[in-house]
């Protein structure tokens, strides 16, 4: 039997489990895919903890996870484009992924590039989707200063370099020891913490702030006001109730999720123009070590599960 991650009630990473799960079958427009990597995400920790339970809840027993990269095989009626032993990459919205086998709707998937690792292929969805929507939800162009609060966590590190891609200048907040590789991807680092809102104004030598990408939480929403961003030109993923109080953004992957931004991005990948970074790779069977590392919040880039 294939195996899976379950919890089966709200808590900390020990309610995490590898259990034996029933093998799925493709309906009507899905396909099968044995997994190679799935990349985890702090809004999983979340949801299992229990903290988005009225936005998000959970049924127990539940599984987890929605990126994921692997090999189709087998298809259901009505699938067009795809066919068993293709190799693919995307999400599945079931809480899924975390698994040997997922069952994924076809429209949901992308042709794997063979220049791209299954470790960032499988880490792609999440962080693309939200960073491709959160730049087009501040509206961002040439010549714009921009702000990222966690710019070397999974979306940041790519919502750094799409911006970079777009002609803004880019001040990425993050602990000292990734601004060398922030730096190196275009970006100007600082240093979070007390002062920050200083530090990003000597950053940009008294050019105005005129945008802020929240992929953190604790208050940047709110920072990023007192600065004078226009809250229509604020996004978070993560401080919902500040976005709500001051009006502004909260579009993230469930806005950008359609498979050709997907694609779009691994191509960008492919041709070396972005990099993916991989923190670490962990088995199916040492998930709770993976979400323990994620949820120190302090690692460069992704962490996938190689099943």
């Amino acid at each position: 039997m294939p195996k899976a991650v379950r919890f089966n009630e709200y808590g900390d990473i020990d309610v995490l489990n590898v259990v034996d799960v029933d093998a799925p079958t493709p309906g009507d427009g899905e396909v099968v895919v044995a997994v190679k990597a799935a990349g985890i995400n702090p809004g999983e920790a979340a949801i299992r903890k229990g903290a988005l339970h009225e936005r998000w809840p959970a049924t127990f027993p539940s599984g987890q996870g929605s990126d994921l990269a692997g090999v189709i095989t087998a298809t259901g009626a009505g699938v067009d484009g795809f066919q068993t032993g293709d190799e693919v990459f995307g999400w599945t919205d079931e809480r899924a992924s975390h698994a040997e086998l997922v069952v994924t709707p076809a429209t949901q998937l992308a042709r794997k590039p063979a220049g791209v690792s299954w470790e960032i292929a499988g880490s792609l969805h999440v962080i693309g989707a939200t960073a491709w929507a959160a730049i087009d939800a501040v509206d961002l162009h040439d010549g714009d200063a921009l702000a990222v609060s966690g710019a070397a966590g999974g979306v940041g590190h790519l919502v750094v370099q799409l911006a970079v891609r777009k002609g803004a200048t880019v001040v990425a907040l993050a602990s000292a020891n990734h601004h060398d590789w922030l730096h190196a991807h275009g970006a100007i680092p600082v240093t979070y913490g007390d002062g920050v809102d200083r530090r990003i104004t000597d950053a940009l030598d008294g050019k105005p702030l005129d945008a802020f990408i929240d992929t953190y939480g604790g208050g940047y929403v709110d920072m990023a006001i007192e600065v004078g961003v226009k809250p229509e030109r604020i996004d978070t993923i993560i401080d919902y109730p500040a976005a709500q109080r001051v009006g502004a953004k909260m579009d993230g992957n469930l806005v950008g999720a359609h498979a050709e931004n997907l694609a779009a991005i691994a191509d960008l990948v492919a041709k070396g123009d972005v990099e993916i970074a991989i923190a670490h790779a962990y088995a199916l069977d040492e998930i709770r070590d993976a979400f323990r590392e994620l949820e120190q919040r302090h690692t460069l880039g992704k962490i996938v599960l190689v099943p």
